[in-house]
C-alpha cells in the first residue's frame, strides 16, 4: 500500500481511503472485520449471541434510566431545599414587617391605652412590654405586631411624634437582629410596586365591600375590592384591599380617604407594601407520577444513547464513508436494534420516593387537548355596569338633565350624618359618585393655620395672642387662637419647647391666603413656616401632628 512507511506500520490514524481493487483480508483479521468496517455487511449471529446482546442492551438502557432518574431527583431535590430556603427568609421578612417599636410611653399607661391607640391601623396580634420587677412598671416602651405589614406602615407613619398620655411617642421599626432580612424586604416592597393596591383599615362593621366599592371608586375604575373575613363569613376585620386599574386613581384615593369620617369611624388609607397573597405561604409541592417519571427518564436516557452512538461513529471515521459511496446508516446498528423492545415500569430498589416534578426537553409525539381558558370573572364584590346605549332621544336627554340637576340639589344640600342614613343614600352613575365624593370631600377642606419658627416660649404672653389676631384678621375672621407648647417628654425643659400656634379660619379661603402670605416672613428674627393644618385632627384637639 502506497501510504506504509518504511518502518512497515502506519504513522497514525487514516481516514482518506481510496479503494483501487478487490479488498482481502490479511492474516491477523479477525473475520471479515475490515470489510464491514468500510460498508460490507456484518456477520450473522446465532441465537445465544443475539440473546446475550439483547440482554446486555436491556442490561445498560435500565442502568441509563437509573442514573438519569437519579440525577433528576437530586436536582429537583436540590431546587426544593433553595426554594424552601427562600420561603422561609420571606416569611421571616414579613414577619419583622409586621412590627413596630413603640418608645417614650408614660410609665402611666397600660397596655390597655396603647392597644386602643394603636388598634385603627389593623388587627393587633399582641403587644409586648417590658415590665420592671422592682417598680411594677414597664420601661417606657413596648413593641407592636399586626397581622398584617401594612398595618404596621401605617401606624409607623401616621402615630410617631403623637401625643398620648402627655408624652410624644417615639414609633419606629422594630431593629432586626437579621441584616440579611432588608434585602428580602426590599424585594417585597418593589414587587408590591407592580400592583395598584392599597390599604384601608377602620372600616365600620355595618358597611359591606359594595359599600367600600361605591365609595372608592369615584377616584377611577376598581379591579379588586376585598373586605378581610375572620372565622365568621358575615362579619369582616375591619380592613381590606382596593386595586385600581391606574397608579393615579390609586394615590388621589390614598391623599384625599385617609382620616375620611365614614360611618362614624376614620378611615385609615395607605400603599400596600406587599404583593397579594404574600402572606399565604409557598404553594405545595406535586410530585409526577412513577410511570410518567420513568418514561421521561426512558427518552432522556434514549437520546443520550444516540448521542453515544453518534460520538463513536464520527470517533471511527464513519463520517468518511460517504466518500466512499457507502451510506452511515448502513455501518450503523438502527435505534430499534440498539434500544430494548420494552422499557422497565418499576423504580430500581435504590430509588428515593421523592421523584422530580420538572418534565425533560423530550416530550411525547401527542399531547392531551387543552381546554379552553374558562371566562372571567370579576372578583367579589366588583359589579360591571352595562354600557349605556348609544343612541338617546331628546326628550330623554332633557328628563335625564332635569334628574341630574335635582339629584345635584339632593346631594349638596343634604348631609346624611347617621350610617343608616348614608346607606339608605342611592349612588347612582359616574357623574353621581363625583358629586357624593364632593361634598364628602369638601368637609375636608381646612380652615386652621399652623405657624411654627415664629416664637420662642419666653415670648408666649397675652399682647402676643392680640397681636397674632390682629395681623392674622388681615385675611379673614379669625375664630380660634391655640398657642401649644410643644414637649418630647416631661421631662424636657419648658424653655426648649416648640411653640405651634393654630389659628382657625371662618372660611378655608381665608386660612389658605394667609398661609401664602405668611410663609417664609420674618418676625423677631425668625423665618416663620405658616402651612394648613389637618382640620379634623384640630377639631377633636389632637395639636402633636
Amino acid at each position: 500500500m502506497e501510504f506504509m512507511s518504511t518502518l512497515g506500520y502506519l504513522p497514525g490514524a487514516v481516514y482518506e481511503l481510496q479503494q483501487r481493487g478487490e479488498v482481502a483480508a490479511g492474516p491477523a483479521a479477525r473475520g471479515a472485520a475490515l470489510p464491514a468496517v468500510l460498508g460490507g455487511q456484518l456477520p450473522r449471529l446465532n441465537a445465544d449471541q443475539a440473546d446475550a446482546v439483547a440482554r446486555a442492551k436491556k442490561y445498560a438502557m435500565e442502568q441509563s434510566i437509573k442514573m438519569v432518574l437519579m440525577k433528576q431527583t437530586l436536582a429537583h431535590q436540590q431546587q426544593q431545599m433553595a426554594s424552601q430556603r427562600t420561603q422561609v427568609q420571606r416569611q421571616q421578612a414579613l414577619a419583622l414587617m409586621c412590627r413596630v417599636y413603640v418608645g417614650s410611653i408614660s410609665f402611666e399607661l397600660k397596655e390597655d391605652t396603647i392597644r386602643q391607640a394603636f388598634l385603627p391601623f389593623g388587627p393587633i396580634k399582641s403587644i409586648n412590654m417590658s415590665w420592671d420587677p422592682v417598680t411594677q412598671k414597664h420601661k417606657g416602651f413596648a413593641f407592636v405586631e399586626y397581622e398584617i405589614p401594612e398595618a404596621a406602615q401605617l401606624s409607623l407613619e401616621q402615630m410617631n411624634g403623637v401625643m398620648l398620655g402627655g408624652r410624644n411617642i417615639k414609633v419606629v421599626g422594630r431593629p432586626s437582629n437579621m441584616p440579611q432580612a432588608q434585602a428580602v424586604i426590599d424585594e417585597i416592597q418593589e414587587e408590591a410596586k407592580q400592583y395598584n393596591r392599597i390599604y384601608v383599615a377602620s372600616v365600620h362593621p355595618e358597611l359591606s365591600e359594595d359599600d367600600i366599592k361605591n365609595v372608592f371608586e369615584a377616584f377611577g375604575p376598581i379591579t379588586y375590592c376585598k373586605l378581610a373575613y375572620g372565622a365568621s363569613a358575615h362579619k369582616h376585620k375591619g380592613y381590606g384591599f382596593i386595586e385600581y386599574a391606574s397608579l393615579p386613581a390609586a394615590l388621589e384615593a390614598i391623599a384625599s380617604m385617609n382620616l375620611f369620617d365614614l360611618g362614624g369611624q376614620y378611615l385609615r388609607v395607605g400603599r400596600a407594601i406587599t404583593p397579594p397573597n404574600a402572606l399565604l405561604g409557598p404553594p405545595a409541592a406535586s410530585a409526577m407520577p412513577t410511570a410518567a417519571a420513568v418514561a421521561a427518564a426512558a427518552a432522556t436516557a434514549k437520546i443520550q444513547a444516540m448521542d453515544a452512538v453518534a460520538s463513536n461513529a464520527v470517533a471511527l471515521g464513519l463520517t468518511k464513508l460517504n466518500a466512499l459511496g457507502v451510506p452511515p446508516a448502513a455501518a450503523l446498528p438502527t435505534l430499534a436494534a440498539a434500544l430494548p423492545v420494552s422499557l422497565p415500569v418499576t423504580l430500581p430498589a435504590a430509588m428515593p420516593v421523592a421523584l422530580p416534578v420538572t418534565v425533560p426537553v423530550a416530550l411525547p409525539a401527542t399531547l392531551p387537548a387543552v381546554p379552553p381558558p374558562a371566562a372571567a370573572i370579576p372578583p367579589p364584590g366588583v359589579v360591571i355596569p352595562p354600557a349605556p346605549p348609544r343612541a338617546e332621544t331628546a326628550s330623554a336627554e332633557s328628563e335625564d338633565g332635569g334628574a341630574q340637576a335635582a339629584l345635584q340639589r339632593k346631594l349638596l344640600d343634604t348631609s346624611p350624618d347617621t350610617l343608616q342614613q348614608q346607606e339608605s343614600l342611592s349612588i347612582s352613575g359616574q357623574s353621581a359618585r363625583h358629586l357624593v365624593m364632593q361634598r364628602l370631600m369638601r368637609r375636608r377642606v381646612s380652615r386652621t393655620l399652623l405657624l411654627r419658627n415664629m416664637v420662642s416660649p419666653r415670648d408666649v404672653d397675652e399682647a402676643l395672642h392680640h397681636e397674632i389676631r390682629d395681623e392674622c384678621g388681615k385675611w379673614g375672621q379669625v375664630r380660634r387662637l391655640v398657642i401649644y407648647n410643644e414637649r418630647q417628654s416631661e421631662d424636657d425643659d419648658p424653655a426648649h419647647a416648640h411653640v405651634k400656634i393654630f389659628v382657625e379660619f371662618a372660611e378655608p379661603e381665608q386660612a389658605s391666603a394667609a398661609a401664602s402670605a405668611l410663609e417664609g416672613r420674618y418676625f423677631a428674627g425668625r423665618t416663620v413656616r405658616a402651612a394648613l393644618y389637618d382640620q379634623d385632627l384640630f377639631d377633636h384637639g389632637d395639636l402633636s401632628a
